[in-house]
């Protein structure tokens, strides 16, 4: 892959991810700038050089400038990255048409599916902006707080484009953040979406205390489910095996960073959903995506029994502790099937 190097970037999101990745690419590109909704955060990020609502205790570099107007952010000589929840990204990206040059590339770091469309995140670029821009996605098992520390952390970076993906991919790889191609979009974002509907699950069940060997299962099972829907809409199995898939998945499963599974141990503790949301305080994308891929999943005929009960739980209509035991006493099937 050969590609004309990335000198700035805009970043549209700034939320704890958006800021995160907008802090790191600061560091070595000539101009980043981060745009968010809210003017007078905008201004609070600039003048303290930190995002205390969003990424508290995580310096910005003084090269990161922010910018309230949409046009002005996005006028960088650069590709744009947007880093939006997955239900607000069609909103988002029909706001920036206007503003955006034909020949400006995307590259999308949201999880999750489009509410009622079932739309991947890619599939919504194409509907709003129209087929043929230059795309990618970035995903894989990044804690946004540990990206802000500058900690060690590998990401993949899908795009069927082998020169779009180059120039991305070098835009990132700097310190100890390391990026990694592949052209598998599909595969990278069901990996993303589903995941942390499986954390989720994986939170219920260390909640109840149900022990090391139900949450290793849940996470082996949860990813055959996430390897199942990414086949059926043409990603790869091979893609799930990697950051995207496996990476992501134990990250999110195991660690209490995750928000999807700290709603897990909550809904486990007899919190009501509405309760926990409160207490998390910012978007738990397994909470929204799950009831679409259950629908995906149903409409493709593909078996996603951990999601249902997710599902099922979400929407009042079993308990953490019923859902499990269902699990538990499933018929039993050829493992790789």
């Amino acid at each position: 892959m050969t590609a004309p190097a990335v000198q700035a970037m805009s970043v549209i999101g700034a939320g704890s991810f958006g800021t995160a990745l907008a802090a790191h690419l600061a560091q070595h590109l000539r101009e980043v700038v981060l745009w968010g909704r809210d003017a007078e955060a905008l201004a609070r990020i600039d003048a303290a050089r930190e995002n205390t609502e969003y990424l508290p205790g995580c310096h910005l570099p003084q090269a990161l400038r922010t910018d309230a107007g949409l046009a002005a952010a996005l006028a960088t000589d650069g590709p744009v990255l947007i880093s939006v929840p997955s239900h607000a990204l069609g909103r988002v990206l029909a706001d920036c048409r206007p503003h955006l040059r034909a020949d400006q590339g995307l590259v999308l770091a949201c999880k999750g599916l489009e509410p009622e469309s079932g739309r991947l995140p890619h599939e919504v670029a194409d509907a709003v902006l129209g087929p043929g821009r230059k795309l990618a996605v970035l995903s894989g098992p990044t804690f946004a707080r540990e990206v802000g520390q500058g900690l060690p952390t590998a990401v993949a970076i899908a795009s069927p484009d082998e020169d779009f993906a180059a120039a991305v991919v070098g835009a990132f790889h700097y310190g100890a953040f390391r990026a990694y191609w592949n052209d598998d979009i599909v595969g990278v974002e069901v990996g993303g979406a589903v995941k942390n509907v499986i954390a989720i699950a994986t939170g219920m069940a260390d909640g109840l205390g149900l022990g090391a060997n139900t949450r290793t299962a849940l996470i082996t099972r949860g990813l055959a489910e996430i390897m199942r829907l990414a086949e059926a809409l043409g990603g790869s199995r091979e893609t799930l095996m990697g950051l995207a898939g496996m990476g992501d998945l134990v990250l999110t499963c195991t660690d209490d960073q995750s928000r999807n599974r700290r709603m897990g141990k909550a809904l486990a503790a007899g919190q009501s959903l509405a309760e926990a949301q409160r207490e998390i305080r910012q978007v738990v994308e397994g909470v929204r995506v799950a009831p679409e891929v259950l629908r995906l999943a149903q409409r493709l005929g593909v078996d996603m029994p951990i999601t249902e009960q997710v599902v099922a739980i979400l929407g009042g209509e079993t308990t953490p502790l019923e859902a499990l035991r269902t699990l538990a006493t499933r018929p039993p099937r050829a493992e790789l099937e």
